[in-house]
């Protein structure tokens, strides 16, 4: 390393946040990338380790201490050009990953990990700001056609990576721009979306070529509730399989998880992407979100990221109060790192979200939504009836007599999400894992493939509702073996 002892002479820098009562104010990011010297100072503390557990830490195998050590050096293009060895999309990842290399980093033992998220988000920033993300179009075109179902991440790098590999790739998307869940289901604060049409540009001059608002499927009426769907044009699996040589599903895994107890049909109930997606729309220039909290009350249910981002945005809209419950026990401050380094832990998070203003709470069920009963408001959300849990040998018991209300406008279930469109991979007859996603293998010959010929699943479609990186990671190994499939073998990088 450029600075074999920066580990013991400097410490971690955090990056720059703008005050909560600032950025409440509006949509933008907020969040300042490191200076130049800063972030060469945080590349000297990478120690020079022997074996370096963050790059597996990292899903894409970020190669983590080299691009380190060349930011301590000032090789600003060598940086970018490293990190785009394996990442596609450092722009997304280093704004919204959990940085799961972070908590495998060997410094992590003992003190505090490197900044490896903030040095990744200097180096794309650089890039960006000096002109070098540059489209890289095939030398030499293949003739082989490519489907791609499914403009999320794992889509976009499948796609990516099949054009540069020579095919001529189309990607269909059901909605009216690009991006799947970056686009839609997390907010502006977090990710600037003309970050997606930077990234968009590049592709479309490597050939790519995007058909929105189009559902591969049997009908629009096939997507269920709860799942947004703009497509004003269905195209049948029959006409993509004989259209192309290969088809790769890259759909999300966006049927959400419901809450069926009583009440559930009151007005104000709603799941969280119901209001999420329409606050990014209106965002990006379109309609009023139908949903406003505006001096209301607030229930979040469910306590990971999609719920954070119901929060800061339930605070944006200005309401009267944001509470957020957890099913499961609260976590420890600090997790045991000998017991567990170097995976990803299980301890307390606070996002920025939360800062912001949130009333927490853990081992909490809900048992009934309540309605006013009569007046103007009658059907609408009045106030949940909830009971506090025991977890005793990851069994979870109601505590006697400890039922309680908590006043409610609105309440968003942000419980996760079970599978895939159900409809869409019956559509082509895809066979289904235990869990209603594609079942395919990632490993050997025939990984990524489904059961139906020529047809091949990567991202959440497959794996389950999981992190951008992971989606990035199978997009770019379902294309090496898209490109196998056709061509007999293949040089683009798994």
């Amino acid at each position: 390393m450029g600075k074999p002892t920066g580990f013991l002479e400097f410490e971690r820098l955090s990056e720059s946040y703008e005050p909560a009562a600032q950025r409440l104010k509006h949509y933008r990011e907020f969040v300042g990338h490191l200076k130049d010297d800063e972030a060469k100072t945080q590349g000297a503390r990478c120690m020079d380790c022997g074996i370096p557990f963050c790059n597996n830490g990292c899903p894409v195998n970020n190669l983590i201490p080299d691009w380190n050590d060349l930011v301590f050096k000032g090789k600003w293009r060598e940086a970018i050009d490293t990190l785009h060895s394996t990442n596609n999309f450092p722009e997304f990842t280093s704004r919204i990953c959990p940085a799961p290399c972070e908590t495998a980093c060997t410094l992590g033992i003992n003190a505090e990990a490197v900044g490896i998220k903030s040095i990744e988000h200097a180096i794309i920033d650089k890039a960006g700001e000096n002109g070098w993300v540059l489209p890289q179009p095939a030398a030499v075109k293949t003739g082989k056609k490519v489907a791609v179902v499914g403009s999320g991440p794992a889509g976009l790098a499948a796609a990516q990576q099949l054009a540069r590999a020579g095919h001529d790739v189309t990607v269909f998307e059901k909605n009216d721009r690009i991006g799947g869940l970056l686009r839609y289901g997390i907010p502006d604060f977090k990710l600037d979306k003309r970050l997606i049409e930077w990234r968009a540009a590049q592709l479309k001059a490597e050939g790519v070529k995007f058909q929105l608002k189009t559902l591969v499927g049997k009908d629009r009426q096939s997507v269920p509730g709860g799942v947004v769907n703009d497509a004003t044009k269905v195209i049948a699996p029959a006409k993509l399989l004989k259209d192309f040589a290969a088809v790769v599903l890259a759909g999300g895994s966006e049927t959400p998880r419901d809450l069926p107890i009583p009440g559930r049909e009151l007005a104000g109930v709603h799941f969280a992407l119901e209001f999420l997606i329409p606050q990014n729309k209106e965002v990006g220039g379109g309609k009023q979100n139908p949903i406003s909290v505006s001096g209301k009350h607030v229930v979040v249910i469910g306590g990971g990221d999609t719920g954070s981002d119901c929060v800061g945005t339930s605070n944006r809209q200005g309401a009267a109060s944001v509470s957020q419950f957890e099913l499961l026990p609260r976590p420890p401050e600090q997790e045991n790192k000998p017991l567990v380094w170097p995976y990803w832990p299980t301890k307390m998070r606070t996002s920025s979200s939360h800062d912001e203003g949130c009333e927490r709470d853990w081992s909490i069920a809900t048992k009934e939504f309540i309605g006013h009963q009569d007046g103007p408001n009658r059907g609408k959300l009045k106030a949940l009836k909830c009971v506090r849990l025991e977890w005793q040998g990851g069994k979870m018991s109601e505590v006697p007599g400890s039922e309680f209300e908590i006043p409610a406008d609105f309440a968003f279930l942000a419980m996760g999400f079970t599978h895939p469109v159900a409809s869409m991979l019956e559509s082509f007859g895809v066979s289904k894992d235990a869990r209603g996603n594609a079942a395919a293998t990632t490993d050997g010959d025939g990984c990524y493939a489904t059961s139906v010929s020529k047809i091949f699943a990567a991202g959440d479609i497959r794996r389950g509702q999981s992190l951008v990186v992971w989606a990035i990671r199978e997009g770019r190994q379902c294309a090496r073996a898209v490109d196998a499939f056709l061509m007999g073998t293949s040089t683009l990088p798994r």
